[in-house]
């Protein structure tokens, strides 16, 4: 029978993703975070790396791997709130519907501060939602981090990523990551890779997805240069965002990923992580480690 796995291929996750190679009777399909999370919850794929939201409001049916991860300890580049006012004065915001993780943190970042604009759906590039009438765009994914470049950039051979400004072109761009370190000294995870409690993955693909990570790491720097071309942008910016990125879910995640849950979704189920043929974790309600 053949065991079918269901991934989001962002740019974010390519050293994992990019080298690897599937053992015998596992298929992939690929799509952006919602329709990967409602695939996974519908049968429809057997494992997904799905946003970590969507993981915390079905840990009652899911069970993460628990040394995988999409993570960030500050900012991220590629979940974006762009937006012509200060913060304080937001009235609408336009939401991307590929992701219900980064519309859960932006409500989190916004009740944190007081604030509750109107938040609508709509598609399309910040610059020309902004020039509709939105005050906020959020925006997500490798068109994210190439937006933000273009408000941000250009990249000097004198500059780095980080000192790079928040905002050109009229424009602000607020890092959501790196405002949920400034509330909270935490990582923020935004996607684990789960599978239903009752159906873990065979521990050959397991296997072969640490594999394939310690070879995507490795070779940062190629599978940097292949993207960047993609995206038409400079290698450089491509390289530092990827190895921004913590991919092993190891404790400061995890307690993000706690915090984060309590704020998200208050009583959630205990995160599960596994998989079953492992030593399984629970994540307990006060964020302790607890094996059941």
């Amino acid at each position: 029978m053949t065991y079918q796995a269901g991934w989001i291929h962002y740019t974010n996750v390519a050293p994992i993703l990019d080298p690897l190679v599937l053992p015998a009777g596992v298929t992939a399909i690929t799509g952006v975070p919602t329709e990967m999370n409602a695939a996974l919850l519908a049968g429809e794929v057997d494992i997904a790396n799905i946003s970590a939201v969507e993981f915390i409001r079905h840990a009652d049916r899911l069970e993460a791997l628990p040394d995988f991860s999409v993570a960030v300890l500050g900012p991220v580049y590629s979940v974006n709130l762009f937006h012509t006012v200060p913060l304080s004065e937001l009235r609408r915001v336009a939401l991307t519907r590929q992701s219900a993780m980064s519309v859960a943190l932006l409500e989190v970042l916004l009740a944190a501060r007081g604030l509750s604009p109107i938040l609508e759906r709509a598609e399309g590039e910040a610059e020309a939602l902004l020039a509709a009438g939105y005050d906020g765009v959020l925006r997500i994914g490798d068109s994210a981090l190439r937006e933000w470049y273009r408000v941000a950039g250009p990249l000097t051979p004198e500059t780095t990523m980080t000192m790079l400004p928040h905002e050109g072109r009229g424009i602000t761009v607020t890092d959501l990551a790196e405002e949920w370190f400034r509330l909270t000294g935490h990582p923020f995870v935004f996607a684990v890779w789960a599978y239903r409690q009752d159906n873990p993955p065979p521990p050959e693909l397991v296997q072969a997805m640490r594999e394939a990570r310690r070879h995507g790491i490795g070779h940062l720097a190629d599978v940097a240069a292949r993207h960047a071309q993609k995206l038409g942008l400079p290698a450089r910016v491509v390289q530092h965002y990827l190895w921004n990125f913590r991919y092993h879910l190891e404790a400061p995640d995890r307690l993000g990923l706690h915090e984060f849950a309590a704020q998200a979704v208050p009583g959630h189920a205990p995160l599960r992580f596994g998989p079953g043929g492992e030593r399984r974790h629970v994540l307990s309600a006060s964020g302790s480690t607890l094996k059941p």
